[in-house]
């Protein structure tokens, strides 16, 4: 990031994630790490896609039925971590860390999302079951041919199809460098406590 880059940064974080993240009608979605605890109390993380995202937060759609719903129905407080490598505007050194409150996306969110995924996952969204995942291989070649023939004109999602939002209270994004130490800016959600408004907080950490 440029000294000129950095003389721009805002106390708004918006610019810095409309600059790293690609469009919602981007096909180039990343991956990123979803952590949430567990019914211990421990944690648990897996890789998720980053569906959408826009001023109120970060989704993520997964099965109703799944772990991860579980979880985040419990105790909600999740982090999500994004590397934006291999995506086509982005610089390979940039990460992206997330901490807030999970929450069910909005049902035309959900619609709209599923829309969007490519017809493997869509089909996924179907079949990715115990029951299915159960089969000998060979009966699950089989059953996947025979589902996508049998929806050749395309999928609606199913009843499992469900969605979160991820409203962040922290927003991490690091920067690497080849020719100098890395560095973070870090953005805190809080409340104005002399204009009563809820605002973001910026400091520059080392990396």
């Amino acid at each position: 990031m440029s000294t000129d880059e950095w003389d721009a940064l805002t106390d708004d974080p918006m610019p810095l994630l409309s600059a790293w993240l690609p469009g919602n009608d981007d096909a180039a979605r990343p991956l990123m790490t979803l952590a949430t605890l567990d019914e211990n109390g421990a944690p648990d993380a897996r890789s998720v896609l980053l569906s959408e995202w826009d001023a109120d937060g970060f989704y993520w759609h997964t099965d109703a039925r799944s772990r991860k719903i579980a979880q985040v129905t419990a105790a909600p407080a999740v982090a999500l971590c994004i590397p934006l490598l291999g995506v086509p505007h982005a610089d390979a050194k940039h990460q992206l860390v997330v901490q807030g409150v999970a929450e069910p996306a909005p049902q035309a969110e959900q619609d709209r999302a599923y829309a969007a995924r490519p017809p493997y996952l869509q089909q996924l969204a179907w079949q990715n079951t115990p029951e299915f995942a159960a089969l000998p291989q060979r009966e699950r070649i089989t059953a996947w041919a025979e589902f996508a023939a049998a929806h050749a004109d395309g999928f609606t999602a199913p009843d499992a199809w469900t969605g979160c939002l991820v409203r962040p209270h922290r927003l991490t994004f690091w920067f690497g460098s080849e020719h100098t130490a890395s560095r973070r800016v870090e953005y805190t959600r809080g409340e104005d406590s002399t204009a009563g408004t809820i605002g973001w907080k910026r400091q520059i950490l080392a990396g």
